[in-house]
């Protein structure tokens, strides 16, 4: 089913999903079971399945000089969303990138996905590969995730890339997209980024999911600023609990969010990891009610592949 049906059958009841890693390359799909059966009860509509694209890194030779290596260190997004959808019964929404694909590749990817039954993809341009500093696309690749939304949107006008295929079958993606309510970190302002998120809509998205933040007036003010400039998708807020003390530095530079000054000072006071992780999910509780209250359709929890504080919030929360 469509993440947009998901909402609409809701009738107004705010809706508990999440997103999850692939394992890394050497383990097995058990480790995915282990970390979705503690939060099935909550009944997630569906479940977000993340794609890393390719990593370079650098062997040395015996003569020493180093050789250049593609590694994919989180293969698997395609099997485990069948996984998921066959054991659970639950829709597994893969994400598809820009960065590492070819348009062929995309289709024939996207060709894979209707095959296995999957209704939902989520849309992204991806990140730079970690030994570039920029965003390089594949030379016969989508630059943009406005041009990968209209690929998928072409395929589900039954659009192929070979022009001279006849009776083609139409695909039928609900596709979501990703908005940042503190702004992507390559926008120069929030206000440009938005016009680049609405011509992702009129390229035939169907849903927005955002970024992490921490601050929900933030979220408040950008769907603000989405309706203000007519974009009317339901738009579904993304939430993690800070769990180290780490991710103060962390979150701010990988990401680009801002951590308000309360929640840091309380993370700073504490003796401990085990301390923060409390107050993460405390703080990520208290967003939720919030949001809830606000009648947000959904509340999206980033897992990053460990359940137990998701499952902390949801059992509080839902």
């Amino acid at each position: 089913m469509k993440v947009t049906q998901h909402i609409a059958d809701a009738k107004g009841k705010s809706l508990f999903s999440f997103e999850i890693l692939p394992p890394l390359k050497g383990q097995n799909i058990q480790c995915i079971f282990d970390n979705i059966e503690p939060l099935m009860e909550f009944k997630p509509p569906f479940i977000d399945v993340t794609y890393h694209r390719e990593e370079y890194e650098y062997k040395e030779l015996p003569n020493g000089l180093l050789e250049k290596k593609i590694v994919k260190k989180r293969p698997g997004t395609v099997g485990i969303c069948s996984a998921i959808q066959n054991k659970y019964l639950v829709d597994a929404i893969p994400h598809i990138l820009c960065g590492g694909f070819t348009k062929e590749d995309t289709e024939n990817f996207l060709i894979d996905m209707d095959f296995l039954g999957i209704d939902n993809v989520v849309a992204l341009r991806g990140d730079a590969v970690k030994s570039e500093i920029y965003f390089k696309p594949e030379k016969e690749g989508n630059h943009y995730a406005s041009e990968l939304v209209t690929q998928i949107s072409n395929l589900n006008n039954g659009i192929y890339l070979d022009a001279d295929l006849q009776n083609t079958n139409k695909t039928n993606f609900c596709i979501g997209v990703a908005g940042y309510p503190e702004k992507h970190m390559e926008a120069p302002s929030l206000d440009s980024d938005i016009h680049f998120l609405k011509q992702k809509i009129k390229n035939g998205a169907d849903y927005i999911i955002t970024q992490m933040f921490f601050d929900n007036q933030k979220f408040f003010d950008f769907v603000a600023k989405c309706r203000k400039e007519g974009i009317e998708v339901p738009i579904i807020p993304g939430l993690k609990p800070i769990s180290t003390k780490k991710q103060l530095n962390q979150i701010p530079h990988r990401f680009k969010v801002d951590l308000p000054d309360e929640l840091v000072k309380e993370i700073v006071k504490a003796a401990d990891n085990d301390v923060v992780k409390e107050i993460g999910i405390e703080w990520c509780i208290a967003q939720s009610r919030e949001l809830i209250q606000a009648g947000i359709p959904v509340l999206h929890y980033y897992s990053m592949g460990r359940s137990e504080n998701i499952r902390k919030i949801a059992e509080t929360v839902f």
